[in-house]
């Protein structure tokens, strides 16, 4: 057999059996994916059919991973993505073998049923490292059919040149293996250099920082093109850029200064290896900054000396983004932590002055009803009742402040309001006090209706304009305005705003200022850098942000330091019409006709007044001192109208009574009073057909109203 038919032999049984072998290996293979993919398809069956997303992700996850998918895809029968995997299990040489098409993408599919029913499929993009096989196989195949090919060329030249087959053969033996360790090299050596060199392309082209180096000179010698995403330089004028175009005057004594230190610290130490951070703002084309970290070292050449700069260049706007909102996000939380302990500690404080205040409120009016019009008495006796009254409004600043005022739901208009005050003794005071002072009132004259409370919105603004007042000892302008506006813009201080229209109020000074130190603890109770017992408590800013959040709005505050103020209201716009209310009460009107009532009320002090005004209304009272009691009377006895307090020390409460007493007696009239505001178990009582919720202390008026109206009912 001559030369080239021993070669062309060989040649032709390789490529068959090689051939051979990878059709049945691939065939082998894919049936065996395709199993694998079956199987998967039936174990989530049941986690698809309950949507138990996280079963079936931990298992996908898991499978993906085991089998090699670049991506798994579980689908509902909709067409809606029930879970998908997408796993990075490929080393960088396997992804460059799947971007040559040496590992292939081999799409994969199988039905998920339940109980019969097709719900969904799985899909996947197999990656079969068959390559490996393949290759580990050719070159066993190859170095066998090379022995064949050599042993048959030997078994010829035996018969021509017996005499030198041995010599020949070991040299042929030598040659083929030192060719071989040769080619094996290079290609290694040419592998690892495509590799590496693509393996840096797609890390300076795809990652977000830009890379550079300089010379010594602090001129670029290169630059990643990343630098045109972050700077939007083109790729065109990348190679003339020089430092100046990126960075301010400042910036670069502080990275030349900063570059000089390093220096002299690696000649004094020998040591040039440090890297060093930095936070600069660097510049964009469009000559907008953004903040950058930038991380620095020295290139060293082969006497370990500094030959050169390298560093990356980090953009961190979001970073900075993040930190911001962060922090923002910490003070209002530290706020609110601090204005729910203060308003738990004044709403405490509050219920106590209410039981206090209420014989110095109560007692005056009834006798102010049993004095002639020309006593000596009535005008000390007034003074009382007037002074009870004011503690009363402090009580009820305090209550605001805690967040459970009661807040008056009328339709009202805030010219209106302003119009009030303007003509009250309280803006006469203020007026009075800083003679220096002008307002400027800028009022829409069409402007719409609030809901909310005329009482604690002219408290605001009397506050409001005090404090601007306040703010120009010398004297000066205040501008009071309002306006309709539509709101949808966010407000500081608020994560969200709800779209709307809204009532503006607007007062501005043109004072001090508020520092920015300041500006953050402004509303914060006893928060005042005025002095004390001169300049109010330090409740009037905090009342007004609780005023502000019980009529569901906003407050925007901007101020720069000797510039002024502006506090900005926003209140939700009504489209109802101001209804007129009566100003005034006969009390005759309110009398009874001897109906029996029963005061339940756990303090001696609050059934002794009740029972003193009830008794002036011609009303007969009995009281006691729990609910259990109030139970336990009325089942030997009947009344027309029970008076139940809302909050008792020990037992029952108010709710708790009143649902006992209707297993008694279907039906019984009853009104809730509470020195605190209108809570739910209030609300309770009286969709079970309790009338009016009444506050302490008690005033005759609202009292007998209360009872004469559910006594009627």
């Amino acid at each position: 057999m001559s030369k080239r038919n021993i070669s062309m032999l060989t040649a032709i049984l390789f490529a068959l059996s090689f051939g051979l072998f990878v059709m049945g290996y691939e065939k082998h293979a894919l049936i065996q994916a395709q199993e694998r993919i079956e199987t998967h398809a039936r174990i989530i069956e049941d986690a698809m059919w309950n949507y138990n997303h996280l079963g079936a992700s931990e298992y996908l996850a898991l499978a993906a991973d085991t089998d090699s998918y670049e991506s798994l895809t579980a689908t509902h029968h909709n067409g809606d993505i029930f879970q998908e995997i997408r796993p990075d299990n490929a080393n960088a040489f396997e992804k460059l073998l799947i971007r040559l098409g040496l590992i292939p993408r081999v799409p994969l599919m199988a039905r998920v049923e339940y109980r019969g029913n097709v719900i969904g499929w799985v899909e996947a993009i197999w990656l079969p490292r068959s390559i490996y096989v393949y290759t580990y196989v050719f070159f066993a195949a190859l170095l066998f059919y090379s022995v064949i090919f050599l042993y048959m060329r030997v078994l010829r030249a035996k018969h021509v040149l017996e005499d030198r087959v041995e010599e020949r053969t070991a040299e042929l033996v030598n040659a083929n293996q030192a060719l071989k360790r040769e080619i094996d090299e290079r290609i290694s050596a040419e592998e690892a250099l495509r590799a590496s060199e693509e393996k840096y392309r797609l890390l300076a082209v795809n990652i977000n920082d830009v890379i550079w180096t300089m010379d010594l000179e602090m001129n670029y010698t290169y630059i990643s093109p990343v630098v045109t995403r972050m700077h939007g330089w083109g790729a065109d004028e990348i190679e003339s850029l020089t430092l100046d175009q990126l960075i301010d005057a400042s910036s670069m004594e502080m990275v030349t200064n900063l570059l000089m230190d390093h220096l002299a610290k690696g000649e004094k130490t020998g040591d040039y290896n440090e890297t060093v951070m930095i936070e600069l703002d660097l510049f964009r084309k469009d000559g907008t900054t953004f903040p950058a970290e930038v991380t620095v070292s020295f290139v060293l050449g082969d006497g370990g000396y500094p030959v050169g700069i390298m560093g990356v260049t980090r953009d961190i706007t979001e970073r900075k983004k993040t930190e911001k909102e962060k922090q923002e996000l910490q003070t209002q939380l530290e706020r609110s932590k601090k204005m729910e302990s203060l308003g738990l500690l004044a709403g405490g404080v509050a219920h106590d002055l209410n039981n206090v205040l209420s014989g110095i409120v109560s007692y005056p009016d009834m006798l102010l009803m049993d004095l002639a019009p020309e006593s000596p008495l009535r005008a000390p006796i007034e003074t009382i009742k007037e002074s009870g009254q004011k503690a009363a409004t402090i009580v009820q600043d305090l209550l605001t402040l805690a967040r459970r005022g009661v807040v008056a739901q009328e339709t009202l208009n805030l010219n209106a309001i302003i119009d009030t005050y303007r003509a009250s003794p309280e803006h006469e005071k203020i007026m009075a006090h800083h003679p220096g002072t002008r307002i400027d009132f800028r009022l829409d004259p069409h402007l719409f209706n609030i809901k909310g409370s005329s009482v604690h919105l002219k408290k605001t603004l009397m506050n409001l304009i005090a404090n601007a007042a306040e703010a120009q000892p010398a004297g000066g302008l205040i501008e009071i305005s309002t306006e309709s506006r539509f709101l949808d813009y966010p407000i500081r201080g608020y994560n969200t705003v709800n779209e709307g229209e809204y009532i503006l109020l607007r007062v501005k000074d043109r004072g001090e200022g508020i520092g920015a130190e300041d500006l953050d603890h402004i509303f914060e109770p006893f928060y005042t850098k005025k002095k004390m017992g001169r300049s109010g408590t330090g409740l009037g800013l905090a009342v007004v942000w609780g005023t502000v959040q019980d009529h569901h709005g906003y407050i925007d505050v901007t101020s720069t330091k000797g510039d002024g103020t502006t506090f900005d209201l926003y209140f939700p716009l009504s489209r109802e019409r101001v209804t007129e209310k009566s100003l005034g009460i006969d009390l005759a009107s309110i009398k009874g006709n001897r109906e029996t009532l029963l005061v339940v009320d756990d303090m001696e002090s609050q059934r002794k007044i009740a029972a003193h005004l009830l008794g002036h209304l011609d009303y007969q009272v009995h009281t006691v001192d729990s609910g259990e009691a109030a139970v336990q009377y009325l089942e030997q006895n009947t009344v027309d109208l029970v008076i139940l307090d809302m909050l008792m020390g020990i037992g029952m409460d108010g709710l708790e009574t009143y649902r006992e007493i209707l297993k008694r007696h279907a039906g019984q009239k009853a009104i809730i009073a509470s020195g605190f505001a209108e809570t739910a178990r209030v609300k309770e009582a009286q969709r079970l057909g309790a009338g009016a919720y009444i506050k302490k202390p008690y005033v005759i008026a609202t009292l007998g109203r209360a009872i004469k109206e559910e006594l009627r009912a």
